[in-house]
């Protein structure tokens, strides 16, 4: 199976779980494919839905895919964009970088916000509480090599051609709102913020927002499929047992590249929770006889 790559990373992204996820979805396609945290967008593009509702509560996500739909930006002008700024990026390296970090944080451009995602720390995006891009430089000037532009471009070439033939409708907001609309024929796909991991993305996520997601979801009208973690080689998810139990649950080991440190780069068990009995139960997770209770205040980089 062929996965597209979106324009923007994200941490956590599902590239690889891309398979594994569409397998499991039970659709007939008929009502909207919805995900209230959009992120990346992989799942979703890779799904191909004809119509579909995405949405995150980070303004330069849906800002920038709501660009390409309405043409503002086109794959030529992605091209040219970073053929300029990576020669500048490459001639005066990491102080060029922050000169684009300020200037996106001052001007909110997209097309910056896709130059400063590329080329950042492991393609992080990560905002502070002033809601300002922070992710330090990633030490590599020459980023912006003609390979790798060509690469952004198809990836842009691709979003913008599923724009054009489908109804798709990029917005930004709350979870909440998002899910107060879902219809019997629609199908959701939830990948929020990871509970106690590393989930600085934009706005926190913390306890209080993933037991309301949980009770939002027990009453969902739909089929849904929400991403989450069972566990790492250091902790247990007790959460998904303490929430999530009523539900079914599947896992399959993923190994995630982000992090500063090679320990920070373990493999993770990935937990889909799903409303309805998946096609595909690689494993079905056992409820464990005793958690580690986890310290949300700790980070992981995932």
């Amino acid at each position: 199976m062929k996965i597209h790559i979106p324009p923007l990373k994200c941490q956590g992204i599902k590239s690889k779980l891309v398979p594994w996820i569409k397998n499991c979805v039970e659709w007939d396609g008929k009502g909207l494919w919805i995900e209230p945290f959009l992120g990346s967008g992989v799942v979703g593009f890779n799904m191909q839905p004809k119509a579909a509702l995405f949405c995150d509560n980070n303004p330069h996500i849906i800002n920038f895919y709501n660009e390409i739909k309405t043409g503002a930006i086109t794959a030529e002008l992605v091209r040219n964009f970073l053929e300029t700024e990576g020669h500048q990026l490459t001639k005066q390296g990491q102080d060029y970088y922050y000169q684009v970090r300020e200037r996106f944080n001052r001007d909110k451009a997209p097309l910056d916000f896709l130059f400063l995602n590329r080329a950042c720390f492991n393609g992080v995006i990560r905002f502070n509480r002033r809601g300002e891009f922070n992710v330090p430089f990633g030490h590599k000037p020459e980023r912006f090599a003609k390979a790798y532009i060509t690469k952004i471009v198809n990836q842009v070439a691709y979003v913008a051609k599923l724009t054009k033939v489908s109804d798709w409708t990029f917005l930004c907001q709350d979870y909440r709102r998002t899910l107060a609309n879902v219809s019997q024929s629609d199908f959701v796909y939830c990948d929020p913020p990871y509970l106690g991991r590393h989930v600085d993305y934009f706005n926190s996520w913390e306890e209080k927002e993933e037991e309301q997601l949980c009770a939002l979801l027990k009453k969902c009208p739909s089929k849904f499929i929400l991403s989450t973690w069972q566990n790492t080689s250091h902790r247990e998810n007790a959460y998904l047992h303490s929430w999530w139990s009523t539900f079914q649950i599947l896992t399959k080991e993923h190994f995630y590249h982000v992090g500063a440190k090679e320990i920070n780069r373990s493999s993770v068990q990935e937990a889909l929770v799903l409303n309805f009995q998946g096609n595909v139960p690689e494993t079905t997770l056992e409820k464990p006889k005793q958690f580690v209770l986890l310290e949300s205040s700790e980070n992981y980089n995932f």
